[in-house]
């Protein structure tokens, strides 16, 4: 596989980039809000709500940041993609709210029946966000039915298919592993403990469901190995990503936790990286119909705008960066329960 690092393929890399960034820092949001309810106790569910509460809003910045990206440098792909997936996109909107909404509200009122009513909100919503974005990971892999003017012309149970739902099951593992590890780094004592042993099943989770949803793969959408095949050196970041989940329980084993959360996030940058790769020049595959594909280039903006933009995200994402690491400096740590806590 050649590639020409001209503007749509930087493009390509940074919006790449900025949603590997959510995916790793909103990730473990969502896999602490699965994990919720299987947490007992009003004080510990109040501490696994307390671990995310100081970032959770910013993370989602990225995911902001990213959609503004790919509306700059891939129009076509944005009205495309946001289209086509308009249902879908609004419950992942809804449960974006809804997961919001419960986290400032749960501990407003003392009643039980009102802090399991958001608590069973909190957790629903996490997962059906993981869900749905695996979901569409899974549709961009596939492919879907794009007419020769670049609108998508399926419906919405179109995108919901056996392959589709493992990807969004897949995806579920993953953050709720990585969500696990997050936890077990910021709570201590009892609940740390019990956290700890959990990471473990977690893995177990989430590698049953990837070896599942790579043999699919393999099988039924060989086009995502071309550029591997083409380039065999690229085999190493899947050997590393290998690498970096069986660290993982090592780690957590000698009690880095931080290490282990490195470790994850690690394996999630490869495993977007490698997802990347497979489509790379495609952004949105055409099934079944590939001349009608979205690339780098039919779909991008002009390179006049894609060098403005270049130049307004590389004095943009400082900032950003600054603000997300002065964010987890501030609030580094375990978890504290006091007056000011959720």
């Amino acid at each position: 596989m050649e590639i020409t690092f001209d503007l749509n393929t930087i493009w390509f890399i940074l919006i790449g980039v900025l949603l590997t960034g959510y995916a790793i820092l909103d990730g473990f949001d969502l896999g602490v809000g699965a994990l919720h309810l299987l947490v007992k106790g009003d004080k510990n569910r109040r501490i696994m709500i307390n671990s995310i509460g100081p970032v959770w809003d910013g993370n989602e910045v990225w995911l902001v940041t990213g959609g503004g990206a790919l509306f700059a440098a891939f129009p076509h792909v944005y009205a495309t993609v946001f289209s086509g997936f308009y249902n879908a996109f609004m419950l992942l909107l809804f449960g974006l709210i809804f997961r919001a909404v419960a986290i400032e509200f749960r501990s407003k009122q003392p009643m039980e029946w009102w802090r399991k009513m958001w608590d069973r909100a909190f957790s629903f919503a996490s997962i059906l966000i993981a869900l749905i974005m695996g979901i569409a990971l899974g549709n961009i892999i596939t492919g879907i039915p794009i007419g020769p003017d670049k609108e998508f012309v399926g419906t919405f149970w179109d995108l919901i298919s056996p392959y589709t739902l493992m990807v969004g099951v897949t995806t579920v593992a993953l953050f709720m592993m990585h969500g696990s590890i997050y936890a077990v780094m910021k709570t201590e004592n009892e609940l740390h403990d019990q956290l700890k042993g959990w990471v473990n099943n977690t893995i177990i989770f989430f590698v049953i469901c990837y070896v599942a949803t790579t043999m699919t793969t393999l099988v039924y959408f060989p086009h995502m190995t071309t550029a591997f095949k083409e380039t065999p050196v690229l085999f190493i970041l899947a050997i590393l990503n290998m690498l970096v989940i069986a660290n993982i329980p090592r780690e957590i084993h000698h009690g880095r936790d931080w290490l282990a959360f490195i470790s994850s996030s690690a394996s999630i940058a490869a495993l977007l990286a490698l997802f990347a790769i497979g489509l790379f020049p495609t952004i949105v595959l055409s099934n079944p119909n590939p001349e009608f594909s979205l690339t780098i280039y039919n779909a991008a903006s002009s390179q006049k705008t894609l060098n403005i933009m270049l130049i307004m995200a590389i004095i943009g994402i400082p900032f950003v960066l600054a603000y997300t690491i002065s964010i987890y400096w501030i609030f580094r740590g375990k978890v504290k329960m006091d007056s000011m806590s959720y």
